[in-house]
Order: structure tokens, then C-alpha cells, then sequence
């Protein structure tokens, strides 16, 4: 069997046996199945990409000699380690190797490389410029300029860089009189950094969305350009090819723990003199059971919702002074439904509710949408990735019937679940140095705006480890510091 062959069989394998198709699906009905297909299914998504691009995931197929994905003999020591393949974590290692091609030796640590339950391919893929804080507005508005100009930044030579599909039909938050003002003041904010929206009055939308029911809505913002969705399993296979053919080394595995070396000669505040400690070595437990010491100078917690049991490790949370504020990151499940009406709207932006219920349109009449419990509702159980149908039923059905009339009529056809690394302190990504180690940098706690947000997070690490402070976009805010003094930044009328 010839080396595509083997490509092609790896391929049908992976759809009809792998995690991804059992975690994704349920079955559909007969009158369904066809529709389904059609659909833009995260699934169905990356079975295309992959079947349409089978030289782009040479790397992930372990029979595949040139630069394979996971080693099971890798390297025991590096300049950095990441630990979390996914966009996060993928785009840290980018833009490292982009800085410093041959200066530095870069290893990632992903301990399920297929990414069953990872936060990435199982978002919905949406950006937008539409916050309240400059940071996220900045960071989201590079990540739209990246996805325009993806060959430019992650081409590899001789391969086809994979199409990430940007749906560039844009976000349109709605407003009561009670947020209003806000919003106006977000759209202001947006429109002095750059961003392109427009501000729609009741007639406005009323014309320029006729299905849509306005009532007790006063006031809406669309997004004009570089607003949309896209494929993100799509971007992080670019992001890693790219990391690849650069000699990035991905190894498959679980972090367990750290050693720790001693630097009497290192003065740190509220550290008794000569007992400060820094991370040395990270321990990686293999797929056959062994555990793998890797030594580091410097590393990177980019572990998406389990970034917290990572820092945990570090003895961030567990120790006194700096080191006794915990890393506040812990995963949510959140539902994502998919539903036909044929009657529905024939082309929509992603439509945000004041009840922070969302929906859009996928095509051939078949939609997405999700909500965030409230605090009455209560948070899903995360030990699972299992689809709570009557949250559907209860908590969001009702608000899109009253939004879109013919919504009444629709028929829920799947579902799928995934996690957000979720900062429970304030919903924003934590991105920077921790204060008490010199050599370890954290990119995490995004709660959901993550995979947009990962062009400029990765390169802001980067600045911050090779470049002596953030260069583009000032991050500073967001930095572990603010956990410490309770300076904490929160979205305002935003989702």
C-alpha cells in the first residue's frame, strides 16, 4: 500500500471510529441524515478539511516518516515548553520559531493529540471586534487581519495552507433601554480603535432585518466587517503545520508535575532570602505509562481549561506570597445546538440577544445557537461532554421563538458540547509572566474567546519572552498582578 493510500484509509478510520465522531453526534432521524451532512457541523467541517488537504496532515499520521506529529522519543531538554497544543498553545509556539527561527529549540506537550475534548475544535469559531475593553477589541481586530492573511503569515512551502472558510456576515448585539447607553458607549470604543459598525435605531433594524422581532429592543450594533465565523480546527492544523515545518517538536502526553532547582542568589518580595525556587524540569507521563523529565528555561501554561490543575503543579495557589493566589481558570460546558427551519432567515449575522441567547445561520436552512446559563440555572456538570436537550428546551427554544417568529416551527437535529477555560474571577483571558517565577509564562482563561483571540496571544508572549515587554497590543492589564490586588477587568454588556 503506497504512502496516500495508507493517508486515505487513516482518514475514514479516523471519521468513522474516532472519539471525535461519538462526543460530536447523535444520531440523526432518516428525514434528517441528508440535511445533516449538508450541515456546518464542527464534524463535518473537519472531515473536509482534512479529506480535501491530505498532504497538510502528513504530520499527524504516525506511519508517516516526514516530521511526525507525536514522538515517542523526544527530547529531554529545550529553551521552551508549552504545555497545551491547542490554538493557544500552537500559536505561542509559532510565533516563537517566527522570532528566533534557529536560536530557539521549542517542544509542546499535548496529551490527546486528536483533541476529542479540547476547547479549540469544539467552539463555534466566532470573531468579533464588539467588546467593551480595548485589550479584546485590539486582540480580536489582529486576529481578523490574520485570518485574511493566513498564507502570508503560516504558508509552508510546498503545501497547501488549509482554508480556515471566514463567513465574514458579522455580529448583531441588541439592546433594551436598560443597555442601550452601553452599547453606544462599546460601539464608541470600538469605532476609535478601528473596528467597522454601525449602530442601528428600532426602524433600522426593523429594515434592515425584517424577520426579526424587535420587541423591547430600543437599539443594535452590527458589525461591518471582520465579523463572522470560521473553521477552527482548521486554524489550528495551520498553526501547527506551520510550527512543524519550523521545528516545533509536538509530543504527546500528560504533564504530572515539576522539579524545582534553588537560586539562593534570587531576592524576591515576601520570599525569605535564599530560599527562592524556580520551575526547572516539567514531568511528562507517556502513552505506555512512563514518565519523561523534559528540562526548560522558560515555559508556557497554555493548557486551555486545564490550566489550573497545571499551575496547581507549579505550586501556583499552594504556596505563600505571590504564589498563594490560585489560577482561576476552570472549564464550563457549554451546549451548542443545531436545529433546521426551513423557513427561518435566509442569511443572518450571529444575532445576540439581551438574554444572551445566540443564533445563526449555517445554510440550506439549518442553524446554531447556545446560551450561558445564568446563576438560577446553575452551571453544567463537567464531568462529561454529554447534551442537555432540555436546556434546549427550557432555556433557549423560547427565547429564539420569540425573537424569530419562525423558530416556533424549528426541529433540533444535533448537538455538541465543549469546554471554555473559563476565568472565574473576571472572564478574561490571563496572559504574562507569574510575578514569583522568572521563567514561567501563562496564555489562558479566555472563557470562550479564546480561538479568535490566539493570533495576538501567541505573539504577545512572544514579545514578552524575547522582546522585554508587550510591542503591539499592551497586555499588561491582563497579567497576573491584577488576580493579586483584585484589580479585576470584566466585559460590560457583552457575552
Amino acid at each position: 500500500m503506497n504512502l496516500m493510500n495508507k493517508c486515505s484509509t487513516s482518514l475514514k478510520l479516523l471519521e468513522r471510529n474516532s472519539t471525535f465522531f461519538r462526543l460530536y453526534y447523535k444520531k440523526p432521524t432518516d428525514n434528517d441524515q441528508l440535511s445533516v451532512q449538508k450541515s456546518r457541523h464542527p464534524l463535518s467541517q473537519t472531515s473536509g478539511t482534512l479529506n480535501a488537504d491530505l498532504r497538510s496532515i502528513q504530520n499527524l499520521i504516525p506511519f508517516v516518516p516526514k516530521q511526525p506529529y507525536a514522538k515517542k522519543h523526544f527530547s529531554d531538554q529545550c529553551d521552551v515548553v508549552v504545555i497545551g497544543g491547542g490554538a493557544v498553545g500552537s500559536s505561542v509556539a509559532f510565533w516563537l520559531k517566527t522570532r528566533v527561527r534557529n536560536g530557539v529549540r521549542v517542544i509542546v506537550i499535548e496529551k490527546d493529540p486528536s483533541y476529542a475534548k479540547a476547547s479549540t475544535p469544539l467552539s463555534c469559531g466566532g470573531i468579533r471586534q464588539q467588546f467593551s475593553l480595548p485589550e479584546n477589541i485590539q486582540m480580536s481586530m489582529f486576529g481578523a487581519e490574520f485570518l485574511r492573511n493566513l498564507k502570508s503569515y503560516l504558508h509552508v512551502e510546498g503545501e497547501n495552507t488549509p482554508d480556515v472558510s471566514f463567513m465574514p456576515h458579522g455580529y448583531l448585539f441588541l439592546a433594551t433601554d436598560r443597555s442601550a447607553q452601553q452599547l453606544e458607549e462599546n460601539a464608541r470604543l470600538q469605532h476609535q480603535l478601528g473596528a467597522k459598525n454601525e449602530l442601528l435605531s428600532l426602524s433600522m433594524l426593523k429594515k434592515k432585518f425584517p424577520w426579526l422581532d424587535t420587541t423591547g429592543i430600543v437599539l443594535g450594533c452590527h458589525g461591518l466587517e471582520n465579523e463572522g465565523w470560521f473553521d477552527p480546527w482548521s486554524l489550528l492544523m495551520a498553526f501547527k503545520k506551520k510550527a512543524i515545518s519550523e521545528g516545533v517538536e509536538y509530543v504527546t502526553g500528560e504533564v504530572i508535575g515539576f522539579e524545582f532547582r534553588k537560586m539562593p542568589d534570587m531576592l524576591i518580595e515576601g520570599v525569605e532570602p535564599g530560599t527562592y525556587e524556580t520551575v526547572e524540569t516539567v514531568l511528562v507521563k507517556t502513552e505506555d505509562g512512563e514518565v519523561r523529565p523534559i528540562k526548560f528555561e522558560s515555559a508556557v501554561i497554555a493548557a486551555g481549561a486545564n490550566s489550573r490543575k497545571v499551575a496547581e503543579m507549579a505550586r501556583i495557589g499552594k504556596g505563600p506570597g505571590y504564589l498563594k493566589t490560585p489560577l482561576p481558570v476552570e472549564p464550563r460546558k457549554r451546549y451548542v445546538y443545531c436545529f433546521h427551519c426551513p423557513n427561518g432567515p435566509s442569511q443572518t449575522p450571529v444575532v445576540i440577544d439581551p438574554t444572551g441567547t445566540y443564533f445563526r445561520r449555517e445554510g440550506g436552512g439549518h442553524f446554531i445557537c447556545g446560551k450561558s446559563p445564568t446563576e438560577e440555572e446553575g452551571e453544567p456538570n463537567t464531568e462529561d461532554l454529554e447534551v442537555d436537550y432540555s436546556y434546549f428546551d427550557g432555556c433557549v427554544w423560547p427565547y429564539l421563538a420569540a425573537r424569530v417568529s419562525a423558530f416556533e416551527q424549528l426541529k433540533v437535529t444535533n448537538a455538541w458540547a465543549g469546554y471554555y477555560d473559563t476565568n472565574v474571577a473576571d472572564e478574561n483571558g490571563i496572559v504574562g509572566r507569574h510575578p514569583y517565577y522568572h521563567n514561567l509564562y501563562i496564555a489562558t482563561g479566555f472563557s470562550g474567546h479564546g480561538i479568535q483571540q490566539s493570533p495576538a496571544v501567541g505573539r504577545a508572549v512572544m514579545e514578552m519572552m524575547f522582546e522585554g515587554g508587550f510591542k503591539t497590543i499592551d497586555l499588561r492589564r491582563f497579567g497576573f498582578e491584577r488576580l493579586i490586588h483584585n484589580e479585576l477587568l470584566r466585559e460590560v454588556n457583552i457575552i
